[in-house]
C-alpha cells in the first residue's frame, strides 16, 4: 500500500533528503536506504538557495531504486510560469505523484547573483497543479493526459496569531492542499489544540520533529525560528544531556493516538531518524 492509499487512514512516517551538490547520487541513495521503514521521502529543492541536484529528478531516482513514494520540494523561486508547467508535466511523466509547493529561499542567501522569478505564490501554484490534474494550463487550454498529483502544505502548530495560521490553511486547502506537513514542534500540548482545531478541516496532519542536537541547537530555534517554540521542561532536558531522539520519542508517546504521522527532520542523522521510527512503529503496532 503506498502513501496515497494510506494518507488519512494509516500512520505515516516521512523523512526527508538533502540532495546531492553534485551528480554522485549513490551517497544519498545509500542514506535513504538505512532507514528502516518509511513511507515517504521529502526532497529539497536547492534549499538556502544553494545549488543541488534538480528535486524532480532526485525524486525520480529515489523511487526508482528504493520503491518508495517522494515528495519533492517546488519551488516559485526558480521557475517561470511556461517553465513550472513544463518542469510539472515532466515530474509526471517521470512517476511523481506527490509535490510539496514552497515560495523558495530568497537568492540572496546562496553564492549566485540571480534574480527570483515568483511568476506564481505558494497559493496560486497550488491552484495551477490542481488545475492541471483537470487537465487545463494556466490559459484555459485543455491538454492531453492530464496530471495526478496529490498536494502536501506547510503549517506551523505555533504562532503569536495562531487564528493567522488556520486563516492560512484554508486558503490553501481552498486552493487545493491534500495535507499537511507541519513545521517542527517540541510542546505537546500545543501540537494536541493544534491537532484538534485541524479536525475542523477534514485534511490529514502529519507532525514535524526535529532532534535537538545540542542546548546551542535548541536555543538558537527557540529565540530565532519563527513558529518554533521549545517548552522550558524540553530544554531542560537538553541541558541535561538527554538526546535528541529520545525526547523525540516521547513526544511522539503524547501526541501519535491524535495525528495522522510524523515527519522526521533529523538533517542526516539516520540513527536518530531509525530511534524515532522504531520507538513509534512499536506504539502503532505496525
Amino acid at each position: 500500500m503506498g502513501l496515497k492509499e494510506k494518507l488519512g487512514k494509516q500512520f505515516i512516517i516521512t523523512t526527508e533528503l538533502g540532495p546531492t551538490d553534485g551528480t554522485d547520487v549513490q551517497t544519498t541513495l545509500e542514506k535513504a536506504r538505512s532507514y528502516i521503514k518509511l513511507d515517504g521521502i521529502n526532497i529539497h529543492d536547492c534549499p538556502m538557495a544553494r545549488l543541488r541536484i534538480n528535486s524532480i529528478a532526485l525524486a525520480h531516482i529515489v523511487q526508482s531504486e528504493l520503491g518508495i513514494d517522494t515528495i519533492p520540494h517546488f519551488t516559485c523561486r526558480d521557475r517561470s510560469l511556461l517553465g513550472t508547467q513544463a518542469d510539472l508535466l515532466g515530474a509526471h511523466a517521470l512517476g511523481i505523484r506527490f509535490l510539496l509547493p514552497t515560495t523558495g529561499d530568497p537568492p540572496n542567501h546562496g553564492p549566485f547573483p540571480s534574480s527570483a522569478v515568483y511568476d506564481l505564490n505558494t497559493l496560486s501554484l497550488i491552484s495551477l497543479i490542481k488545475k492541471m490534474n483537470q487537465g487545463q494550463d494556466a490559459a484555459n487550454k485543455e491538454f492531453k493526459g492530464p496530471t495526478d498529483f496529490m498536494v502536501s502544505g506547510t503549517t506551523s502548530t505555533s504562532a503569536a496569531n495562531m487564528g493567522a495560521v488556520y486563516s492560512r490553511v484554508k486558503r490553501k486547502i481552498d486552493a487545493g492542499v491534500d495535507f499537511f506537513q507541519t513545521q517542527p514542534c517540541y510542546d505537546a500540548e500545543k501540537a494536541l489544540a493544534f491537532a484538534e482545531k485541524m479536525k475542523d478541516f477534514g485534511k490529514p496532519v502529519i507532525m514535524g520533529m526535529m532532534p535537538l542536537k545540542s542546548v546551542k541547537m535548541a536555543e538558537y530555534m527557540n529565540d530565532s525560528v519563527e513558529g518554533i517554540e521549545i517548552p522550558e521542561e524540553v530544554l531542560a532536558k537538553i541541558r541535561e544531556g538527554v538526546p535528541g531522539a529520545r525526547i523525540a520519542c516521547e513526544f511522539v508517546d503524547k501526541v501519535y493516538k491524535h495525528i495522522d504521522g510524523i515527519h522526521i527532520m533529523a538533517m542526516g542523522d539516520v540513527k536518530a531518524s531509525n530511534e524515532i521510527i522504531e520507538h513509534t512503529l512499536s506504539l502503532i503496532g505496525a
